[in-house]
């Protein structure tokens, strides 16, 4: 089908260069990348891209090795304290809740105001609660640590969907956005790799743990210093080049949108809250796992805290070096289905181990097998996300959702973990049926999206690598009319309906940090 061609008349390039030029466009909602202004900048050039990606990976160093210092600490941090396992949930569980109350919000204003400022900002924040984390560990108090927490999770709010969106203003799906998000990735997992190896070691050594905490203090002020040259260059970016292409589709990449959009929440595709649903339970699995991970291994190897401190980090970051091939490998080959599979599988294998075999043997064959599998589900989640999206500029909501999702969920799954664990005298015999429970869910989940890659023309474009996505922009460009024109009113509804799902769950999060508040003993 050919849809009725018109002619616009940029105003933006009128004012500017004093002459107008008719730029041909197949309708509002798509374009071709052959048909531009005369007088438009170029796109941004490799060389450009390229740094853009190197500075924000630089950016999220800090916040990574923050980020892998807690659970690492678990036990100490019980320990200094003074505190059950049912009070160290609610500690973790601050951080998600603050998440949840505002990230809508944040998604919103960064599609809006672009991610280069919210990075800046943002960062900034996280600086602030982290210096007040570390003044809680100094004096050993429970409550000003919750608070530096929850200071530091605003700070994060703002820099976890403007990374990404920066990406996608930059990068298309099969076109470079998967290997960016492939070596940020990898970044963070050093740095959190970083952080969970050193935090007991320091500790140890220093005599006092919150030294652990005032070295995270100092790397953050290094990310801050990074993030505001992002800052200038983002800037100098903007005056020197237009907006980057999606070869595909021939939509432009936008730093910004136009205008404020809250509508677009209840606009997304169907087959966006099919991988929310994956990331509901595998993410959760995730969280849940790696944040006792530590103290498992301490019980379950009968081992101390320093070593077992090594055990967890490798459980979640052995497995770097193949994150940014799996980025690499979304963008030629496209297979994200395939990856999210595989890890679902491979996490139902995992947590079997840790539930039936719970010797050294089974326990060391779990981490094992969940340090491989579980690098394969992040890129190829956000990738997904990014290319299920008719519009980018929607990229930044449609991320802070999923980031809501995850941290409602994780408050209501850490909470009842940790009324498990201290119904079971610290023990993880129970609490391993929970993770069980989880896995099963992702591995079923995995099978409705294969099934769904079998029969839907829209779910198989995950698929695609980035032959098969220039080769097929014809067919893109006809389901993307379809999805704004005649399917509109069922996608509305479907959106619609999740939305109203994720809301129930969101209460649920706030109903249980809530009652974790008030009967989780918050007494020092």
């Amino acid at each position: 089908m050919t849809a009725p061609v018109e002619t616009v008349i940029n105003p933006e390039d009128s004012e500017k260069n004093g002459a107008q030029t008719n730029v041909k466009e197949p309708s509002s909602l798509l374009s071709s990348p052959s048909l531009t202004s005369l007088n438009e900048k170029p796109p941004p050039t490799w060389p450009w891209k390229l740094t853009a990606v190197l500075l924000v990976t630089l950016i999220r160093f800090g916040g990574s090795w923050s980020a892998g210092i807690t659970g690492a600490m678990k036990t100490t941090l019980k320990k200094e304290l003074h505190i059950n396992n049912t009070q160290y949930a609610l500690l973790e569980a601050s951080e998600d809740f603050i998440v949840s109350v505002l990230i809508i919000f944040s998604g919103l204003l960064t599609d809006r105001l672009g991610g280069a400022g919210a990075l800046f900002y943002g960062n900034i924040i996280y600086s602030i609660g982290s210096i007040l984390v570390a003044a809680a560990a100094q004096v050993r108090s429970f409550r000003f640590m919750i608070g530096g927490r929850v200071i530091l999770a605003i700070g994060d709010i703002a820099t976890q969907v403007a990374q990404y969106q920066v990406f996608s203003s930059w990068f298309a799906p099969n076109n470079g956005f998967g290997s960016t998000l492939g070596l940020e990735l990898t970044v963070q997992k050093l740095g959190a790799l970083a952080g969970t190896g050193s935090a007991n070691v320091i500790a140890v050594n220093t005599g006092n743990f919150a030294w652990v905490y005032w070295i995270a203090v100092f790397i953050n002020f290094f990310t801050n210093i990074i993030s505001a040259v992002f800052l200038w260059f983002n800037k100098t970016t903007s005056h020197k080049f237009g907006h980057s292409i999606d070869p595909a589709t021939g939509e432009k990449l936008v730093k910004k949108a136009k205008k404020l959009e809250v509508r677009k929440v209840l606009e997304l595709p169907w087959m966006y809250w099919v991988i929310m649903a994956y990331s509901l339970f595998t993410t959760s699995t995730a969280v849940v796992f790696k944040g006792n991970a530590t103290e498992l291994a301490e019980q379950r190897f009968d081992i101390d805290s320093v070593t077992a401190g090594w055990y967890s980090a490798l459980l979640q970051y052995a497995g770097f070096f193949l994150v940014p091939i799996i980025g690499v490998t979304i963008d030629l080959l496209g297979q994200r289905t395939t990856l999210m599979s595989i890890c679902g599988f491979g996490t139902f294998i995992s947590m079997a181990l840790v539930n039936w075999a719970p010797g050294i043997p089974g326990t060391a064959a779990a981490f094992g097998i969940y340090a491989i599998v579980s690098t394969f589900s992040p890129t190829a989640i956000i990738d997904s996300i990014r290319t299920l999206l008719w519009k980018q500029t929607t990229f930044g909501t449609a991320y802070s959702l999923k980031i809501l999702m995850n941290n409602s969920i994780n408050i209501i799954v850490r909470i009842i973990a940790g009324v498990i664990q201290d119904a079971d005298d610290n023990s993880y015999d129970h609490v391993v049926i929970l993770y069980m429970a989880l896995a099963v869910a992702s591995m079923v989940v995995s099978c409705v999206m294969i099934l769904l890659t079998c029969t839907s023309v829209d779910f198989r474009t995950l698929q695609w690598g980035r032959k098969q996505r220039l080769a097929r922009k014809d067919l893109l460009l006809e389901r993307k009319r379809l999805f704004f024109e005649e399917n509109a009113p069922r996608n509305r509804l479907v959106s619609k309906s999740a939305f109203c799902l994720l809301m129930v769950l969101l209460l649920g999060g706030w109903a249980s940090y809530i009652w974790g508040a008030a009967t989780g003993h918050i007494t020092n």
